[in-house]
């Protein structure tokens, strides 16, 4: 279905759209509405000044446009939720060897507090029209590595703003202008990233690493360029570097206000280690790495925050979200550097003190290098990028009245799926949902108050990225019918047969529906039609025999109720059958006797060295299929005789036949049988099998006993 443009309001918490919404329902479900076009070069800081701003407005907003971009494929690695892969080689010894080696490195630093996970303001950004023009940009280093776009080696066409932003601006650049940082006038040097992103029809990401504005022709110069797809999962030629030293792209990986505010960041982050091994792992495309270590992490190597840490009381709002994404996603080794680091933009929104905890300095509440592990990544074309990803549809809008309730008829497509439900809460949305089965495709759903509901569907594997599609559900005012009760199949059930599903028929029916049952709660609707319902009984309201009436009832406005059907619940009048009876574990004064039954029931044990028995073992009340029961106290080498009983619900009885055993001998005063390389009591032979005598066997009949035993 498609988004309605009614409810893009509510998507957005009162932006107003430009179109209508599109089906668009990114990687963590989150419904995305319409792409905002960029219209001008915006910074990604920029807002309205205004009191009050003007939410609505992107050309003075770039996180209303933010928040409608899906930042690379939804099964983009950046995107992967790595919460249940396994650890590195499927050993936690190899994790805890490479953890160990990332801590050393850094702890070995003359710097003190290095053994700690630190957020640095570093990489911005700027969010450019599909119109901006081209400036050249000449790269000065790695030429050979970098994407030109139209341009010739070593001059680029690059679609740079004049509001570019270089690395660390505003937050670290103190009272420098933009200008005099983009030319650096003081000399400070460092890796001065930019980034440009063109989310428009061709959606790109440029990235530089060392850029500067000169005095000279072209006026920008860096050392490297590479172009990213904003749309695909296609990196970078294998050997490139980029503006990372790992070949990744760095603007999927940035922790950004407008995520923060949201409470969840949505991706995978950049990490920098003290030292990297020569060789790359996907998504990396380029080594920068000074040994072969294996227990080095190389490029793209894959890191994740344990789920056993606990998040301290203590942190931001800001903090936990990173440490939460840090488990579902982790953090991919991107560049060299003195610092155990993940980055986030320079924001100047941040609330003072909200990044305390993930600094240097720290106090015992600091997040330790120890709490990491690395994990096993998958390949090019592995986990979510593999064949055979789920889809999901959740059906066509729908205007229903408050008393009536939907009828959702959901589908979907793939192995394994488990399928759920659920209300995609929203600013104004109007009240509470309750879903007759929220894990199945064809369901009913009932409204708490008028207004409109955004429905959410969710198909899951385990393995690729789950599928959503979404409804919405407006629900006005309205009168029910009285519906009229034709037949109810079947009509009979054994008692203490076990929860079941009923089909009701008539007329008038809808999906706020309910089955009055004599005496118990009503029973809502597991699938609803206007002719049809289907009805699940419990357990429990067949424990009793009876005859019962059945009734629908349509709730007000409106309503009413049906004629009745009656439900016969017929007496259970059959014993349990007990088979696979058996007597085990025999030793010198114990046995195991097992057996199981077609019916939970009781369990009990007559036994003694005649078929008179003589003892009995407590009764098991509790209702069982499978039984066994130990026999101690027992004399040594004797033969004795036992028989089972078992009793349902309903106290009918069955008793097996009799069955024998002998216990073995005792061992020899001072132990040590020959031929028992085990030492200690044993006789060489080992302990005497049971000898089973029943006349019948296994699948014995109810109520029959053999003569023969």
């Amino acid at each position: 279905m498609h988004i309605a443009i009614r409810l893009l309001a509510l998507l957005s918490g009162g932006f107003s759209a430009l179109g209508a919404a599109a089906e668009r329902i990114n990687h963590e479900g989150r419904i995305l509405g319409d792409q905002v076009a960029v219209s001008a070069p915006i910074q990604f800081n920029a807002r309205d000044t205004a009191v009050p701003p003007d939410l609505a407005d992107p050309t003075k907003n770039a996180d209303r446009i933010l928040e409608t971009l899906q930042i690379m494929p939804r099964d983009s690695a950046w995107n992967e939720d790595i919460s249940a892969r396994p650890l590195l080689g499927n050993s936690q010894a190899r994790s805890d060897a490479m953890i160990a080696m990332i801590r050393s490195d850094l702890s070995a630093s003359a710097t003190s507090n290095r053994h700690r996970l630190v957020v640095f303001q570093e990489m911005n950004f700027v969010l450019v029209p599909d119109s901006q023009p081209l400036a050249d940009i000449r790269f000065v280093t790695y030429p050979d590595d970098s994407d030109y776009n139209g341009g010739t080696n070593p001059i680029a066409r690059w679609p740079v703003p004049s509001i570019m932003p270089i690395e660390t601006w505003p937050t670290g650049t103190g009272a420098l202008s933009l200008d005099d940082w983009q030319r650096d006038i003081d000399d400070e040097g460092g890796d001065r990233h930019s980034i440009v992103v063109r989310p428009g029809a061709v959606p790109r990401i440029f990235e530089t690493w060392q850029a500067r504005l000169t005095g000279n022709t072209p006026a920008w110069e860096a050392s490297n360029g590479a172009i990213f797809p904003l749309d695909s999962n296609a990196g970078r030629t294998p050997g490139y570097t980029s503006g990372d030293a790992a070949g990744l792209p760095m603007f999927p990986a940035l922790v950004r206000y407008d995520e923060c505010q949201r409470g969840v960041i949505e991706h995978a982050m950049r990490i920098v280690v003290k030292r990297s091994r020569r060789s790359y792992l996907y998504p990396a495309s380029h080594q920068a790495g000074s040994t072969t270590h294996a227990d080095v992490p190389a490029m793209g190597q894959r890191v994740r925050l344990k789920s056993s840490f606990v998040i301290p009381a203590s942190w931001s709002a800001q903090e936990r979200a990173v440490a939460v994404a840090l488990k579902k996603y982790g953090a991919l080794v991107a560049d060299n550097g003195g610092f155990f680091s993940v980055s986030i933009c320079p924001d100047d929104r941040w609330p003072a003190g909200c990044w305390d905890h993930l600094s240097t300095n720290a106090g015992s509440d600091h997040l330790d290098i120890n709490h990491f592990e690395v994990i096993e990544t998958t390949g090019e074309t592995g986990g979510p990028r593999s064949a055979g990803a789920p889809t999901c549809a959740a059906g066509a809008d729908q205007s229903v009245s408050l008393a009536a309730g939907a009828a959702l008829t959901g589908s979907a497509s793939g192995s394994g799926l488990t399928t759920r439900w659920e209300l995609y809460p929203t600013a104004t949305t109007p009240g509470t949902v309750a879903f007759g089965d929220a894990g199945a495709l064809n369901t009913t759903a009932t409204f708490s108050a008028h207004g409109s509901y955004i429905l959410r569907l969710k198909a899951s594997d385990g393995i690729h990225t789950p599928a959503y599609d979404a409804v919405v559900i407006t629900v006005g005012a309205g009168s029910n019918p009285v519906p009229t009760l034709s037949a109810v199949t079947p009509l009979t059930a054994v008692q203490n047969s076990g929860a079941m599903t009923v089909t009701v028929l008539g007329t008038g029916f809808v999906p706020a529906s309910r089955l009055t049952w004599s005496g118990r709660a009503d029973l809502p609707a597991i699938t609803a039609s206007a002719t049809q319902l289907t009805v699940g009984i419990p357990a429990g309201y067949l424990s009793t025999p009876g005859i019962f009436q059945l009734v629908v009832m349509n709730p007000a406005t409106g309503g009413g109720t049906s004629s009745s059907q009656t439900f016969t619940v017929t007496p259970d009048l059959t014993a349990p059958v007990i088979s696979a009876l058996a007597a085990g574990s025999v030793g010198t004064g114990v046995a195991t006797i097992s057996w199981t039954t077609d019916e939970a029931a009781s369990s009990q044990v007559d036994y003694g060295t005649t078929v008179a028995y003589g003892s009995s073992t407590s009764v098991v009340a509790t209702p069982a299929t499978t039984h066994s029961t130990l026999l101690s106290g027992l004399s040594a080498n004797t033969t004795y005789h036992f028989r089972v009983r078992s009793s349902d619900a309903a106290s009918n009885a069955a008793t097996s036949p009799d069955g024998t055993f002998t216990t073995t001998s005792a061992p020899p005063a001072g132990g040590g049988g020959s031929g028992d390389s085990g030492g200690g009591g044993g006789c060489g032979l080992g302990a005497v099998s049971a000898m089973l005598v029943l006349g019948l066997g296994f699948g014995l009949t109810r109520r029959t006993r053999s003569s023969s035993g």
